[in-house]
This record gives C-alpha cells, structure tokens and sequence, in this order.
C-alpha cells in the first residue's frame, strides 16, 4: 500500500508539471505571436503614411524608415503585414530589375528640354519598357533637346524609392530642376491616354511656371483631342487603334485579324476608366474599331466608366456577337498593376475570372503589354512632340 500511495504520488506530481509546462508553452506562443503581428503592424504603419499623394519635407526619411522595419521582419513577420493600403507585396513582390531603369533625373540640361509625364507604375519592368521606350523615342529623335522625366503619382514615386531606392521627380520637382538648370525652351508631353483629369493637372501645374521660362509648351496626349460624342474620332484615335490591333495579332500568333476572326476570338483592350467627361474617348475608341471593320475589337474599363465599357457590359457584347475565345489586353501605356492583377490576376475580380465564371467561353487568354513598348505608339508621341515644338 505505502509503495502504491508513493507511485500515485509521483505520477500526479508530474502530470502537474506537465500542465504547468503546455501551459507555458501555450503562453510563450501566444506572445510570439502578438510580437510578430507587433512588429508586422508597425509596418504597415510605416507604408500606409508613405502611401500619400503628396510629397513632404519627412517623405525621404519616412521611405527610409519603412524600408529598414520591412528588411528587419523575419519572413513570417512579413506575410502579416496588413494595413489600410499595406501588404506583403508591397516591398515583397518582384517587378523586375530596378537598375535598368532610368529616372532622367540628372542636371546640366541645357536650355532646351522635353519633360516627358507619366502618371507611374512601380513594376520596374514596364517602367524601364513602357515608359522607358517612349523616353528613348524622344530623345532619339530630338538628340539637341535633353529629356527628362516627372510622374504625377506620388503615391508611385514613393513607392519605388522606398524599395527600390530610385527617385523619380514630381512634377514641381521636375519644372523646379528646369528653372535651377536654366532652361529657356520647355515642351513637356504627357504619355497620359487623353485629355482627363491628369492632364487638367498638369495644365494647372504648368500655369505656376510659365513666367519661368521663355517658352512652355503642352503637346497632345496619345488619342488627341476629346470631341463631343462618341461618334468623334480623329486621325490619332486611328493610328492607335491600327498600332495596338496588329501588335495584338502579332504576339496572339496570327497572321492577320480576319485569321484571328474566323478562329472565333475576340480581342479585349482594358482602359483604365474615368469619371471625367474625357471618358467618351473610350466609345470613340470602339466606334473606331468599328469603322476600321475590327468587329472582333472590344474596348473595356476597369471603372465601367463609360458604363457600357464594364466587364459585365463586355462579357454580353461577346456573348451576342457569339465569340468562344477571348484574348485581353491593356489599353494603358504601362503594363503595371492594373494589367497584372486587375486584367489577368487569379482574384474573383478580375477580367480574367469573370470571364472564366460566366462560363461562355472556350479560352481566356491574357496579352501583359503596355502600349508603351509598341513602336508605333512611340513614334505617335514623337509626332505630337513635334507639333508642339512647331507651335506657334
């Protein structure tokens, strides 16, 4: 009995212990869980106040300081990153190599210089591809200008110095390096897709300055002037159409739209959208088709601004004309964000997939271009470069 009552006594001191030590455990987990979320939420902090559309005497500092807590997580840490307009990709995805692009933010300009404006993207590929290209174009064919480069988007140029660390001028940034370099003679041409609310901006902008210089000129976006209706086209809404259908058919592996038409697909181009009254400039898009005889070109919006440019909108007009496979791609100089996730992502949101759900299609395939890259679109802004270097 007294060798029973001592065995029993020993086990019920070490099931004690036990429940002490997962108690503990339990405890120890619990608070290296909280740290880690401690230390992802003071991340998130640090890029929801960069994600700013204005630039202050602290950007520098705070870009800095969010991009040495971001290197400091464990990668744990890092997948809890989550804030109003944080996540883990925004250091952690890979855009491609920043080194290949180039700000053209040097001084000693000159006095003459072309300001090419962009709104952005931080996928460094398409920068240094889609803007990059356009760049290059201009300086190529006016070799006695100096180009430079200024984003409208803040919130972009924030993010590429924080995890890149390139700095991109703003365009106060930009027009204020003209002045200190002593440039006499400025064009500045926007690669922006029409005359929308960036562009207003950038008129707006440009009013602050022109006592500056001896002469500034604004040349034309790419599709030119608005009009009053959708049934206004114009001799760029045409080129661009042309230039963008045939590269499409190119990289879709046909020799020729009508090929692409009698194997049943359809071309989809993705703006952007707009609630500004430039939105017409996507219905004059489609009726451009339309007059070219592209009947299997359909023109979309990711804002549905026109209305009748929504996905839905799109998915019935392809429906109708009774098309099985559907190539999309952008219709957007940049193939950044917009491209990637809200054209081809894996989202419920996206174009993609709810082309995929409505479940009317054979094929839904994606083309990851901006209109940037395409030669022809390059030389469309040279010729409106020249237009306004020939301005009166």
């Amino acid at each position: 009995m007294v060798l029973l009552a001592a065995t029993l006594s020993v086990s019920m001191i070490a099931g004690c212990g036990s429940k002490g030590d997962n108690n503990t455990d339990t405890t120890k987990t619990e608070s290296k869980q909280d740290s880690d979320q401690e230390a992802a939420d003071k991340v998130a902090k640090l890029i929801d106040d960069i994600y700013v559309q204005e630039r202050t005497d602290k950007t520098d500092e705070q870009c800095k300081a969010a991009k040495e807590a971001w290197d400091a997580l464990t990668d744990a840490q890092k997948e809890l990153v989550e804030g109003e307009n944080a996540d883990p990709d925004y250091f952690g995805r890979d855009t491609g190599d920043a080194s290949k692009d180039d700000p053209l933010n040097a001084d000693e300009i000159g006095e003459n210089e072309i300001l090419v404006v962009s709104f952005g993207t931080s996928f460094n590929d398409s920068r240094a591809t889609d803007i990059g290209g356009i760049e290059k174009a201009v300086q190529a064919a006016y070799p006695d200008w100096s180009v430079r480069r200024a984003f409208t988007a803040q919130i972009i140029i924030n993010h590429v110095q924080a995890r890149d660390g390139e700095k991109i001028d703003n365009v106060d940034q930009a027009l204020q390096r003209a002045v200190d370099n002593g440039v006499k003679n400025l064009v500045v041409q926007p690669t922006h897709l029409m005359h929308g609310a960036e562009y207003d901006e950038l008129t707006a902008a440009l009013e602050g300055y022109k006592d500056k210089f001896e002469s500034v000129k604004i040349a034309e976006p790419l599709l030119g002037e608005v009009g009053a209706d959708a049934t206004v086209i114009n001799a760029d809404k045409a080129a661009v159409a042309e230039a963008i259908t045939a590269e499409a058919v190119k990289d879709a592996g046909f020799d020729s739209l009508d090929a692409v038409k009698e194997d049943g697909t359809a071309f989809v181009f993705m703006g952007h959208g707009t609630s500004h009254t430039a939105k017409v400039s996507y219905s004059q898009m489609q009726t451009q088709m339309e007059q070219l005889g592209y009947d299997n070109v359909f023109i979309g919006t990711v804002e549905g601004e026109p209305e009748d440019t929504s996905c839905e909108a799109v998915i019935e007009k392809l429906k109708e004309a009774g098309y099985k496979k559907v190539i999309l791609r952008p219709l957007m100089v940049v193939a950044g964000d917009h491209a990637n996730n809200d054209m081809a992502g894996d989202d419920d949101d996206s174009w993609k997939s709810q082309f995929e759900a409505s479940g009317a299609f054979d094929s839904i395939d994606t083309q990851i271009a901006g209109l940037g890259e395409i030669q022809a679109i390059q030389q469309l802004y040279v010729a409106h470069t020249q237009a306004a270097i020939d301005a009166e």
